[in-house]
């Protein structure tokens, strides 16, 4: 599904990974992440997510701080621990200001 945004100006964490083959508890983390995102973290705006070779997911946020303040969340926490451990063979995560966004 495609995030509903606000009028720009917003930001857009970009994580980039390659995964393991371990699959053990990775999809419910994931999924489990989003929706603590969407009920406690104020400035979450939504999140967007494919996989195949490479797995991106793009979450949005109203400014900077927010997106400080979901990096040390402790359950988020826990799973970038996880990730590092068991889920990513890398990754990369870029944050951007979006200053124009269109639909169709």
């Amino acid at each position: 599904m495609i995030a509903k945004t606000p009028t720009p100006p917003y930001y857009a964490v970009i994580f980039t990974s390659i995964r393991t083959n371990i699959d053990d508890g990775y999809a419910i983390t994931a999924d489990a992440m989003v929706a603590l995102a969407q009920q406690q973290q104020p400035g979450f705006l939504g999140a967007e997510s494919a996989r195949n070779d490479i797995g991106i997911t793009v979450s949005y946020w109203s400014d900077l701080d927010s997106i400080k303040q979901w990096k040390s969340n402790t359950d988020h926490l826990l799973a970038q621990r996880l990730g590092r451990e068991k889920w990513y063979k890398s990754f990369k995560t870029r944050i951007a200001k979006v200053e124009r966004d269109y639909e169709f």
